[in-house]
């Protein structure tokens, strides 16, 4: 047998139950299902979501699972495939972030689509295949010793979905790593979508979703692959990233679980452009100036969020690359005391004041050595009288040292709900909610489906 930390991974992922995961990974991963929901529900009038619908509508016939907020049924796959690119299209989905990864944008479309082809799937059985696929996809992410190359969310992210999916479907050690192995295969997703502000980022997640289903149908089928798929001459850590040594993270496993690591989104944009937002905003609230009053703002960031988010605005920007333009962003935020969904449009682009501020701004690095480092962000802004003020940010808004409030995670739920291509009404949310905190005694998970349907 091959001693590739794979079947560590695959071990801890078929080996794992519930009884065995601490109240606090639980409570977490019920957060971020209902979150990821709902940032799903609001994804259906995200940028080319119905023509990503209509496309996959053609690729083959079945009804074995629904998309989230509309209710078209398709193969399970495929259903993987719309709902996990409404999850990410709106840049709205919880991140790890020493990860560097998506870890529920892949799992819980890929968990919930197998589950509604199974029937009868428990929610403690959905509890324990997200709580387990979110451990193997930022192991793989807070293993790598290099900077983004590939879409780490996506290539992570599918052997997150392989790992919900097994556990649902009850794979043993054995089976577990054929999955692995093949999505290893199909694994993939560029970077240059992510720089040219591409509408093929999220599609990425999409891929790699459907990636999962077929990987562990193949697998269930009986259909092998290699196994030294990690550290071999050709594997994970020598093709897709650019070295890294997983085990450290995998003795962590069932000693540290990941879910109650994840973050927060508050605003729909990169996530590279929070710690800029939370220094920014908290500069305006404490001294009261207007955006208006404002003459030069001075950005000093890690190398990472000058390479994710350091772009410059234009007026003519497409939707992904306003989303991942921090000096953008932060104009909107400092013109209306936060980010809102309706920033993101070519009206919005255009107005000059929000120009104006945009284009006041600079971006400088300051390199202290780990790639993966989106902290600590510092933000200078020099008024027009001559006043300047500071701030430097540790912890970003939404962070497991800086949490959302549970009254915020539910606003932010119900407006996405109200977002939606048809809008949920205020009794389906509130039963929404009650499933999930219930879920570990919900007999079976396409209830929670069915409530994301107007």
């Amino acid at each position: 047998m091959s001693n590739d930390p794979i079947f560590d991974l695959a071990r801890h992922v078929a080996d794992t139950t519930l009884d065995k995961m601490p109240a606090p990974a639980i409570t977490a991963a019920k957060t971020f299902i209902l979150d990821t929901l709902g940032v799903g529900i609001s994804g259906g009038t995200g940028p080319m979501t119905r023509e990503v619908i209509l496309s996959a509508s053609t690729m083959g016939s079945g009804s074995d699972a629904r998309v989230w907020g509309t209710g078209e049924r398709l193969p399970a796959n495929l259903a993987a495939l719309c709902n996990a690119y409404q999850s990410h299209c709106q840049e709205f989905d919880c991140v790890h972030e020493d990860a560097v990864v998506h870890v529920m944008t892949v799992v819980l479309p890929a968990a919930l689509a197998i589950a509604e082809r199974q029937g009868s799937v428990s929610g403690a059985r959905l509890l324990e295949a997200v709580i387990l696929g979110v451990d193997v996809a930022a192991t793989l992410g807070v293993a790598s010793s290099s900077g983004l190359r590939f879409f780490r969310p996506g290539t992570a992210g599918a052997f997150g979905g392989v790992a919900a999916i097994g556990k649902i479907l009850g794979f043993d050690t054995a089976l577990m790593v054929q999955a692995f192995s093949l999505t290893y295969g199909q694994v993939g997703g560029t970077m240059q979508a992510h720089t040219e502000g591409s509408g093929l980022l999220a599609m990425q997640m999409g891929f790699n979703a459907r990636n999962a289903v077929m990987a562990t149908d193949l697998a269930a089928s009986g259909f092998t692959g290699p196994e030294n798929i990690l550290m071999g001459d050709f594997g994970y850590f020598r093709l897709i990233e650019d070295g890294g040594d997983p085990q450290a993270a995998i003795d962590e496993l069932g000693k540290r679980w990941r879910i109650t690591e994840v973050a927060h989104k508050p605003f729909p944009s990169g996530r590279a452009t929070h710690g800029i937002l939370d220094g920014g905003l908290a500069l305006q609230r404490a001294h009261r100036f207007t955006a208006d009053q404002i003459e030069e703002i001075r950005l000093t960031v890690p190398p990472l969020i000058q390479h994710l988010v350091g772009r410059p605005p234009i007026t003519e920007m497409a939707i992904n690359y306003a989303r991942l333009c921090a000096r953008y962003v932060l104009a909107c935020a400092l013109h209306g005391d936060g980010v809102a969904l309706s920033d993101f449009s070519p009206d919005a682009y255009r107005r000059p004041d929000r120009q104006r501020l945009a284009t006041a701004a600079s971006i400088s690095v300051e390199d202290r050595g780990d790639p993966n480092a989106l902290t600590p962000v510092t933000v200078e802004i020099r008024l027009k009288d001559g006043r300047s003020f500071s701030s430097t940010i540790e912890h970003v808004s939404g962070s497991p040292r800086n949490p959302m409030s549970r009254e915020r995670h539910l606003n932010k739920f119900r407006q996405n709900c109200a977002d939606g291509v048809r809008p949920l009404r205020e009794d389906q949310v509130d039963a929404m909610i009650e499933l999930v905190d219930q879920l570990d005694k919900l007999p079976d998970v396409t209830r929670l489906v069915d409530q994301t349907l107007c």
